[in-house]
């Protein structure tokens, strides 16, 4: 028992040692040519700076749409109760004006994606992720229909497979 403890200790002190010691093979190149070209370094610096700003305005538009839908489900609900009451003979010209903002608003996002879309399709560095992107578009004009007929709560719902998409796009592009 006394030899295995020194035993013992001396294999746990060689081990690391041991595996310091090895290193990997190195191998060398001789001077072959390559007949591949390589892209000048200016060249992926634009394409990342396209990329990145591809990207920020994907950001931007994901940003404006969710806090919309954070603010859209309370607007509309209120909206809700005032054309509740309405019925009963409450009337309300606020209520109207406030329909008319939100329809306003429907319009700008479908605005503001069809922009995004022209964009990415028109920019050859970021044609690959216009595939993802195509859609978003016509899902705000889908969401801008049902808030034309004053189903806001739906056009928020449609707006969410919107934001999807964009966020879908946003990770192809890492």
């Amino acid at each position: 028992m006394k030899r295995i403890a020194p035993l013992a200790i001396a294999l746990i002190l060689m081990i690391p040692a041991a595996a310091l010691a090895q290193s990997r093979s190195r191998t060398t190149r001789r001077g072959t040519t390559s007949s591949k070209t390589t892209k000048p370094a200016a060249t992926d610096t634009v394409t990342a700076a396209v990329k990145t700003e591809g990207a920020t305005r994907v950001a931007t538009q994901i940003k404006n749409l969710t806090t919309f839908l954070y603010l859209l489900g309370g607007v509309a609900k209120d909206i809700e109760a005032i054309d509740a009451s309405a019925k009963t003979g409450q009337a309300s010209p606020t209520n109207d004006r406030n329909k008319a903002q939100l329809k306003q608003s429907f319009e700008d996002f479908r605005v503001g994606l069809d922009q995004l879309e022209i964009y990415f399709r028109s920019t050859p560095e970021l044609q690959p992720y216009y595939v993802k992107l195509v859609g978003s578009a016509s899902g705000a004009a889908g969401a801008e229909e049902l808030a034309g007929q004053g189903h806001f709560r739906d056009a928020g719902r449609s707006l969410i497979s919107v934001v999807g998409r964009l966020a879908d796009v946003l990770v192809s592009m890492r």
